[in-house]
């Protein structure tokens, strides 16, 4: 216990407790009574009109310190410069003598236990005051928040988050990024944590192809329980993906996964197989790209043999190379302002009083940020300031080019992004109905639109392939963002790609066409349409818009608007294509048509 007589004179010590009143610190007790100490230290004293909690004597006498509470619980005072008590922390406090008398054992504390000090900031000792082999003294258990993981734990929590988004992915269908937010919020982890956890789950989902190929080649059997190669492939992808992991580290935490889903048996299985493929990974043999290219690039880039073809087929060898090997998680988040409320000086405002990094996007209202965290939780985004949308939706609504007044349909409208841009376009004048067929995503639409107190954006749970008969030639535009193979996104959704297959492909592109011929019925003479998707394959964009002008020629192609980027609004002979890491960050196809008058 730290002597206070020889602290400097007339200092505050720095106690949660504590509050500044001219030099003079005022612990304040119970029913708000104050509590005064005098500068020079030499005694407690009662603040006027409070009752006294102590007697106190001059010299080296016994002093007892003034009662924290009922009970007669004592108070526990701190040295200049400590870290204040943890209120989840186990409470310890003492008696005794001021300037080296006997020491009585505080209550809940094990006989002749002391309680030693690091020196100046530094954490109490552990149990017994006892120091680790390596000379540092663990921290007091329980001194971290609660909900929080200790900044030097075992590595589990970041890695346990990890296992459940590819199960979840792998095993349930869900899609990762979704379920990576709910984990992460779920966790509590610590920012280093949470990267580390975010980038074991992506790389794996992006690697699952090339981690199943090296697994296989040190496994003895295929037919492995899912829980535990998924546990493998996590394992896999610390092995050989990522460089600053200890080996020990990755296969140690994946046992204790093993164990933590109740597979006890299997935790040695698991244990071999990756210590294996530790001493084989400069024997294993991947398809040679120069041999066999196609076969290369969908194991290197975990990507169906068939989507392999075809973006060759389109884009040549080399660009489809550059294409599945883009990472884009890297490149910020695209964000823009509720222009409802705030113009691009005011936004840029708000954002400087953000530690976010950001600049300028490509597109009129966008903006690209980075070193955020849990950027839903944000208090201006949660009140409607700004909207996470990308810059390729952003640039579909700007093709449109929605005006003042106008009758707007958004066909397959969730979670709502465009409705509500077009709305604010509108400046809240007109109507945008926007349609979703399952109604828990009409849910989505309505919690953005709650958020962005739109009064002008009607969702509604309506199936796009049903005709409606008393909407036709009804509406000034119609925006059909088509349900398509996600494959603009794969770099940044990599179950999609995963799942896609040439039957799921073929199934898209009839649906495609079945909405195309109702929803173009709704346009007035003169009105615009505009198709769009997420996709990069020409039979789900180009080849499509040929077969609709050619069904129907009462449409005709339609020049895009000033308001796109000069460097972005180069057109095509049908539509605009934009391909991820080379005309953007993400793959996009738009193609504004027009109803003609006659």
């Amino acid at each position: 216990m730290r002597d206070f007589r020889k602290e400097s004179h007339g200092a505050t010590p720095r106690s949660s407790g504590f509050r500044k009143s001219g030099g003079e610190g005022n612990p304040r007790g119970d029913a708000g009574a104050k509590r005064g100490i005098g500068g020079n230290r030499k005694d407690f004293r009662s603040a006027p009109g409070a009752k006294r909690g102590a007697e106190g004597k001059e010299g080296d006498q016994e002093r007892k310190f003034p009662p924290r509470g009922p009970a007669g619980e004592k108070r526990s005072f701190r040295g200049e410069g400590k870290k204040p008590w943890n209120p989840q922390g186990p409470k310890r406090s003492f008696e005794g003598k001021i300037g080296g008398g006997e020491r009585k054992s505080a209550p809940g504390r094990p006989a002749g236990e002391k309680r030693g000090f690091q020196g100046e900031g530094r954490f109490p000792r552990g149990d017994a005051g006892e120091r680790r082999r390596d000379g540092r003294i663990p921290p007091r258990p329980g001194f971290h928040a609660p909900g929080r993981e200790m900044p030097h734990g075992d590595g589990l929590a970041p890695r346990r988050v990890a296992l459940e988004v590819i199960r979840e992915v792998t095993e349930k269908g869900a899609w990762a990024s979704l379920v990576l937010d709910r984990k992460l919020t779920e966790a509590s982890l610590n920012p280093m944590d949470r990267r580390l956890a975010a980038r074991l789950a992506y790389d794996t989902l992006d690697r699952l192809l090339y981690l199943d190929t090296a697994l296989s080649q040190v496994m003895a059997r295929e037919d492995t329980d899912i829980r535990l190669r998924n546990i493998l492939r996590l394992g896999a992808c610390q092995l050989l993906l990522e460089d600053r992991i200890p080996e020990n580290a990755a296969t140690d935490t994946s046992v204790k996964l093993c164990r933590e889903l109740g597979m006890d048996g299997l935790s040695g299985v698991c244990n071999g197989i990756l210590r294996n493929l530790i001493r084989k990974k400069d024997e294993l043999v991947f398809p040679d790209p120069l041999e066999d290219p196609v076969r290369s690039l969908s194991v290197t880039c975990s990507a169906p043999v068939f989507l392999v073809e075809r973006l060759i087929q389109a884009y040549g060898l080399e660009k489809a190379g550059r294409i599945l090997h883009v990472t884009g998680r890297d490149s910020g988040v695209s964000i823009r302002p509720n222009l409802m409320r705030l113009n691009h000086e005011q936004f840029e405002k708000l954002l400087s009083g953000k530690v976010w990094r950001w600049e300028k996007g490509r597109v009129r209202d966008a903006w690209k940020i980075r070193d955020m965290a849990n950027l839903g939780s944000d208090a201006d985004f949660r009140g409607g300031q700004f909207s996470i949308q990308s810059e390729a939706s952003q640039l579909a609504c700007l093709a449109l080019d929605p005006r003042r007044g106008w009758t707007v349909l958004d066909c397959c409208a969730a979670p709502g992004g465009k409705s509500c841009y077009m709305a604010e376009i509108m400046e809240g004048t007109g109507r945008v109905q926007a349609w979703e067929k399952h109604p828990h995503r009409t849910e989505l639409i309505e919690a953005q639109v709650r958020r962005l107190q739109l009064d002008n954006v009607r969702p509604m749970t309506r199936d796009a392939t049903r005709f409606r008969e008393d909407l036709v030639e009804t509406m000034d535009a119609v925006l059909l963002d088509a349900p398509c193979s996600g494959t603009g996104e794969m770099h940044d959704k990599p179950e999609s790609r995963l799942r896609l297959t040439e039957e799921n492909l073929e199934s898209l592109k009839a649906t495609q066409r079945e909405i195309l011929s109702v929803v173009c019925r709704y346009v007035k003479r003169g009105g615009i349409l505009l198709y769009a998707t997420c996709s990069i394959l020409p039979e789900e964009n180009r080849e499509q818009v040929e077969w609709f002008l050619e069904s129907h020629p009462e449409f005709e192609m339609a020049p895009l608007p000033d308001t796109l980027p000069p460097d972005l609004a180069s057109e095509s002979e049908v539509g605009t294509q934009l391909i991820q890491g080379i005309q953007g960050d993400s793959g996009f196809y738009f193609c504004r048509m027009r109803r003609k008058r006659i």
